[in-house]
Protein backbone atom coordinates (compact mmCIF):
# COMPACT_ATOMS: atom_id res chain seq x y z
CA UNK A 1 0.00 0.00 0.00
CA UNK A 2 1.32 2.98 -0.77
CA UNK A 3 2.11 5.71 1.80
CA UNK A 4 3.11 9.18 1.63
CA UNK A 5 4.18 11.48 4.39
CA UNK A 6 5.36 14.97 3.76
CA UNK A 7 6.55 17.41 6.73
CA UNK A 8 8.73 20.31 7.37
CA UNK A 9 6.36 23.20 5.98
CA UNK A 10 5.84 25.91 8.11
CA UNK A 11 5.33 29.79 8.53
CA UNK A 12 8.34 31.56 6.84
CA UNK A 13 9.40 35.40 6.13
CA UNK A 14 9.71 36.27 2.61
CA UNK A 15 13.25 35.81 1.49
CA UNK A 16 13.63 32.88 3.84
CA UNK A 17 14.40 28.84 3.44
CA UNK A 18 12.55 25.83 4.01
CA UNK A 19 13.64 21.96 3.89
CA UNK A 20 10.54 19.53 3.34
CA UNK A 21 11.14 15.93 3.56
CA UNK A 22 9.14 13.42 2.06
CA UNK A 23 8.85 9.67 2.95
CA UNK A 24 7.37 7.17 0.49
CA UNK A 25 6.57 3.62 0.34
CA UNK A 26 9.26 0.93 -1.15
CA UNK A 27 7.34 0.03 -3.75
CA UNK A 28 6.23 3.28 -5.27
CA UNK A 29 9.80 4.88 -4.37
CA UNK A 30 11.52 2.10 -6.60
CA UNK A 31 9.28 2.27 -9.64
CA UNK A 32 8.95 5.98 -10.15
CA UNK A 33 10.53 9.30 -10.47
CA UNK A 34 9.48 10.80 -7.74
CA UNK A 35 8.00 14.69 -7.71
CA UNK A 36 7.37 17.17 -5.52
CA UNK A 37 3.86 19.04 -5.96
CA UNK A 38 1.72 22.19 -4.19
CA UNK A 39 -2.11 23.45 -4.27
CA UNK A 40 -2.71 26.71 -3.32
CA UNK A 41 -6.16 27.93 -1.97
CA UNK A 42 -8.62 27.67 -5.27
CA UNK A 43 -6.06 26.58 -7.64
CA UNK A 44 -5.09 23.00 -9.20
CA UNK A 45 -2.21 21.26 -7.98
CA UNK A 46 0.79 21.99 -9.74
CA UNK A 47 3.65 19.58 -10.20
CA UNK A 48 6.90 21.64 -9.22
CA UNK A 49 9.91 19.23 -9.88
CA UNK A 50 10.74 15.97 -10.34
CA UNK A 51 13.68 13.25 -9.98
CA UNK A 52 14.72 10.10 -11.21
CA UNK A 53 16.14 7.32 -9.30
CA UNK A 54 19.46 8.13 -10.97
CA UNK A 55 19.06 11.62 -9.93
CA UNK A 56 18.60 13.62 -12.71
CA UNK A 57 16.18 16.40 -12.05
CA UNK A 58 13.58 18.96 -14.05
CA UNK A 59 11.97 22.22 -12.70
CA UNK A 60 8.89 24.22 -13.75
CA UNK A 61 9.82 27.58 -14.40
CA UNK A 62 8.18 29.09 -11.17
CA UNK A 63 10.93 27.05 -9.17
CA UNK A 64 13.88 27.07 -11.07
CA UNK A 65 16.86 28.53 -9.35
CA UNK A 66 14.95 28.68 -5.90
CA UNK A 67 13.46 25.08 -5.25
CA UNK A 68 16.49 21.95 -5.29
CA UNK A 69 14.59 18.50 -5.38
CA UNK A 70 17.05 15.87 -3.63
CA UNK A 71 16.13 11.90 -2.56
CA UNK A 72 18.09 9.45 -0.16
CA UNK A 73 16.78 5.93 -2.24
CA UNK A 74 18.43 3.92 1.12
CA UNK A 75 16.15 5.72 2.98
CA UNK A 76 12.72 5.95 1.04
CA UNK A 77 13.14 10.05 1.12
CA UNK A 78 12.46 13.18 -1.06
CA UNK A 79 13.55 16.61 0.19
CA UNK A 80 12.79 19.95 -1.52
CA UNK A 81 15.12 22.66 -0.40
CA UNK A 82 13.14 25.90 -0.86
CA UNK A 83 14.77 29.48 -1.25
CA UNK A 84 14.16 33.23 -2.11
CA UNK A 85 10.55 32.04 -1.16
CA UNK A 86 7.58 34.12 -2.39
CA UNK A 87 3.89 35.40 -1.07
CA UNK A 88 3.14 33.07 -4.24
CA UNK A 89 4.77 30.03 -3.27
CA UNK A 90 2.65 29.51 0.18
CA UNK A 91 0.87 26.39 -0.56
CA UNK A 92 0.26 23.51 0.60
CA UNK A 93 3.23 20.64 -0.68
CA UNK A 94 2.79 17.24 -1.66
CA UNK A 95 5.14 14.41 -2.49
CA UNK A 96 4.21 11.69 -5.30
CA UNK A 97 5.62 9.79 -8.81
CA UNK A 98 5.65 11.72 -11.24
CA UNK A 99 2.32 11.82 -13.33
CA UNK A 100 0.62 11.25 -9.96
CA UNK A 101 -2.95 12.10 -10.55
CA UNK A 102 -6.28 12.94 -8.45
CA UNK A 103 -7.01 9.25 -8.41
CA UNK A 104 -3.93 8.15 -7.18
CA UNK A 105 -2.77 7.91 -3.22
CA UNK A 106 -2.05 10.92 -1.65
CA UNK A 107 -0.29 11.81 1.75
CA UNK A 108 -1.60 15.13 4.04
CA UNK A 109 0.81 17.53 2.42
CA UNK A 110 2.70 19.78 4.57
CA UNK A 111 1.21 23.42 4.82
CA UNK A 112 4.09 26.46 3.62
CA UNK A 113 3.18 30.11 4.35
CA UNK A 114 5.35 33.17 2.98
CA UNK A 115 4.19 35.78 4.59
CA UNK A 116 5.95 38.99 7.13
Amino acid sequence: QVQLVESGGGLVQPGGSLRLSCEASGDLFSINPMGWYRQAPVKQRELLTTITSGGTTNYADSVKGRFAISRDNAKNMVYLQMSSLKPEDTAVYYCNAAGAGPNDPWGQGTQVTVSS
